[in-house]
């Protein structure tokens, strides 16, 4: 297997251009983008952007240099414009199948080199002086042509499976809707109580760091982390953040600890069950919450503030009985399709 390095087996495109009105409905950016998947779902939902962005034509790579070990790797689904904080490339056809050079951007090979080559402490990049001259190890294009069918089928394979788990999860939310209605409806009756009536808030800059976490996992606003320890919690506590992402409730599925930009809310024994109150979370825009220009952030009293509807515990015991049948039919799907760990269904709340 020959090596070669990288400025022959892609082009990267730097065309720039200064956005208009017009553009907003063409616009990537690195949040748009998600992990382990080529599929971009989600889409620009605001003005214009701003700043001088990159040209992207439908079928590119879309490669977030920024913030590399986010591991964020897409095709292109139109003609359109990227955030400068990501790479537009390109295959060489001379060294690379276009079929095969998703799947080589997205390999442990080529990104465990760019997270390495990384620079800058806050957001360290990759720059394209430091990645052009990497050699890589690369299969012959006959060996490329016969690897892209496979991998082809099995990523067909794969993304169907998660829109069969996407399923299950719109199920959930259809049956909280059926029985407790949205969340600014009144209609069914239920107690409205403030939520510094039913909840406890821990916030882990209240707490004083400790050496190591022990045999417990350290949770944050986007889920499971591998550094920072603060406090720890008790299994099935909602993780919320504090700074940064705000917007992202979590149900930790295990004992763990939290970092100081989270809070860990934990429901009032007998008032309110964590399921219901994950999935009420679910529904509110805690963006609106934000007092910040810069970094997003909410204090415990923004959060004590905020009302809630209260079904009876009884009604809400059963919603968490029906979230647990489909939770085991979810579990056993992802192992039957023998997804990669970090694929496994990220709302399991393992009540089983």
């Amino acid at each position: 297997m020959p090596k070669v390095i990288f400025e022959k087996l892609a082009f990267n495109i730097k065309d720039k251009k200064k956005p208009v009105e017009s553009d907003k409905n063409t616009y990537l950016g690195l949040e748009h983008l998600d992990p382990g998947t080529f599929t971009v779902s989600r889409f620009n939902t605001e003005g214009a952007p701003k700043g001088e962005k990159l040209v992207m034509k439908k079928g590119d790579i879309l490669f977030g240099k920024r913030r590399a070990y986010q591991r964020k790797v897409a095709i292109a689904p139109f003609d359109g414009i990227f955030s400068a904080h990501g790479m537009v490339l390109r295959p060489n056809t001379r060294y690379m199948d276009p079929a095969f050079f998703p799947f080589f951007i997205r390999s442990n090979q080529f990104l465990d080199t760019a997270i390495s080559i990384s620079v800058g402490s806050l957001s360290p990049t990759v720059n394209w002086k430091d990645l052009k001259d990497i050699e890589f190890f690369i299969p012959t294009l006959q060996e490329q042509g016969r690897l892209a069918k496979i991998l082809w089928a099995i990523e067909k394979y794969v993304e169907d499976a998660r829109a069969t788990l996407s399923l299950c999860d719109d199920l959930i939310k259809s049956r909280f809707v059926e029985m407790f209605g949205l969340i600014e409806d009144t209609s069914k009756g239920f107690a409205r109580r403030q939520w510094k009536d039913v909840v406890f808030i821990i916030s882990g800059k209240d707490h004083k760091a400790v050496s190591g976490s022990g045999p417990y996992a350290v949770y944050g606003t986007g889920g499971r982390m591998d550094s920072a320890r603060e406090y720890l919690c008790d299994e099935h506590t909602l993780i919320m953040g504090r700074k940064g992402t705000i917007d992202k409730p979590y149900l930790a599925p295990e004992k763990c600890w939290i970092v100081d930009t989270a809070f860990g809310i934990v429901p009032k024994a007998g008032l309110i069950t964590p399921c219901y109150l994950f999935y009420y979370a679910c529904q509110l825009d805690f963006s609106k919450l934000n007092k910040s220009t810069t970094l997003p952030s909410t204090t415990k009293d923004d959060l004590y503030k905020l009302w809630i509807n209260l079904p009876p515990i009884i009604e809400q015991k059963q919603f968490e009985s029906f979230v647990c049948e489909i939770d085991k039919l979810k579990f056993a799907y992802w192992i039957n399709s023998r997804f990669r760990r970090n694929d496994m269904p990220s709302q399991r709340h393992r009540y089983l």
